[in-house]
């Protein structure tokens, strides 16, 4: 949809406040603030982006085409229809509307914080004021239209900063270095965006505290409104990846095939990230990846070289973390035999016992009841358990 009359964007009710202004008044200044946070406490100041990319994209370029550039009887025509049978209003006055339109130009002067800026809730980011007092209506007439557009850039550039400063503080604690985390924050989110446009300004609040994008109207925003080069400067970038459909498309029985034609034959070098759960993303771990060792270190690639093993579905702690299960079942086709169960269920029980065993305390026996070939077994998994220092227990043997 397509809205070619740049002054029907805003609350039906601004169109009703010209008149309602003390006769007399001359000039209307106000001030556009956040000014609460009820549902992300988390966020202490709001992050200022957008406002320039607003007033190019709306303020200068659309009123240029869409209004300026407009014949002004079919303006004021569409704008007198508009109201009648909305507001019901017999005979509309569209003076105002004409006398803008013969100016050649909105008379307001914006005067706004930098870009960048982190500004505590209740400090105005923007002021807005008419410069022609002939038009004392136009002030207020374009709230509407700013807190449409700067809500969702700012919001999600506020929360891009909350999650930059989390990932910096753990990397400094387990790394040493905060290296590598402007990639960590990727951002997938244009999928589940209201359009395109919303896409563009929310990713590029994003790309304020990130460099990994897979929303590439966000790059091509920070170009056209800001001025960024994706020639000379790093704006945000993504990796080659694959999804379900390309692995689902070889077919399960050819899924290591499958990971070696993509590190081998197609990305021999850099990056490439390879979903991973389609079917068994434990054997994808356990089996298929260090099968492929050799074929992985031989990759050559500058400045990273990575093969990247993605899981795409489930509860993200659960698939990093893994769950507890009261049975597990191992397949035949992962256990050949009775003693390779064995092994793999002594394993398994050893991880579960020392994930179920707080530190600082000594478990006993764990017995659970695992699956094999059809038959459940009920196990039971004795080890020895030895004081290392005054915090932490280990199990030596079994």
């Amino acid at each position: 949809m397509k809205f070619n009359h740049a002054m029907l964007l805003a609350d039906m009710y601004k169109i009703s406040h010209r008149v309602q202004y003390p006769e007399g008044t001359e000039y209307v200044y106000s001030n556009w603030t956040p000014r609460s946070n009820k549902h992300l406490p988390m966020i202490k100041e709001v992050v200022c982006v957008g406002i320039q990319g607003f007033v190019k994209e709306y303020l200068i370029d659309y009123f240029d085409e869409h209004f300026f550039g407009r014949n002004k009887e079919e303006i004021a025509s569409e704008y007198r229809r508009f109201l009648k049978h909305t507001l019901f209003i017999e005979e509309p006055d569209s003076s105002h509307i004409e006398e803008l339109h013969d100016l050649g130009y909105l008379p307001i002067e914006i005067k706004a914080l930098d870009e960048g800026t982190l500004v505590p809730f209740r400090v105005p980011m923007i002021t807005i004021e008419n410069t022609n007092p002939k038009f004392i209506w136009l002030t207020n007439y374009f709230e509407t239209l700013i807190s449409s557009y700067l809500w969702k850039p700012m919001t999600t550039a506020s929360i891009a900063k909350v999650y930059r400063e989390m990932l910096d503080k753990y990397a400094l604690e387990t790394t040493g270095s905060t290296e590598g985390v402007e990639f960590q924050g990727h951002d997938f989110s244009m999928r589940g965006q209201s359009g395109l446009h919303d896409a563009a300004r929310s990713g590029f609040g994003h790309l304020l505290f990130f460099q990994g994008t897979d929303t590439i109207p966000a790059i091509q925003y920070a170009e056209f409104h800001y001025n960024a080069n994706i020639e000379t400067e790093l704006v945000g970038c993504s990796v080659p990846a694959t999804e379900h459909s390309i692995q689902c498309s070889y077919g399960k029985e050819n899924e290591r095939e499958t990971y070696r034609r993509l590190i081998q034959d197609l990305y021999p070098s850099g990056i490439v990230s390879i979903v991973s759960d389609t079917w068994d993303l434990w054997e994808v771990l356990t089996d298929i990846v260090p099968s492929l060792k050799e074929e992985i270190l031989a990759r050559k690639g500058a400045p990273i070289n990575k093969v990247v093993v993605r899981t795409d579905s489930g509860d993200p702690a659960d698939i990093l973390c893994g769950t507890l299960s009261s049975i597990k079942t191992f397949t035949k086709e992962k256990c050949p035999d009775k003693k390779t169960f064995l092994e793999y269920a002594q394993d398994y029980m050893e991880c579960k016992l020392k994930s179920e065993t707080p530190h600082g305390e000594h478990g006993g026996d764990l017995t659970c009841d695992v699956v094999y070939d059809g038959k459940i077994y009920n196990l039971t998994y004795s080890p020895d358990w030895n004081r290392y220092d005054k915090q932490y227990y280990l199990i030596d043997n079994y």
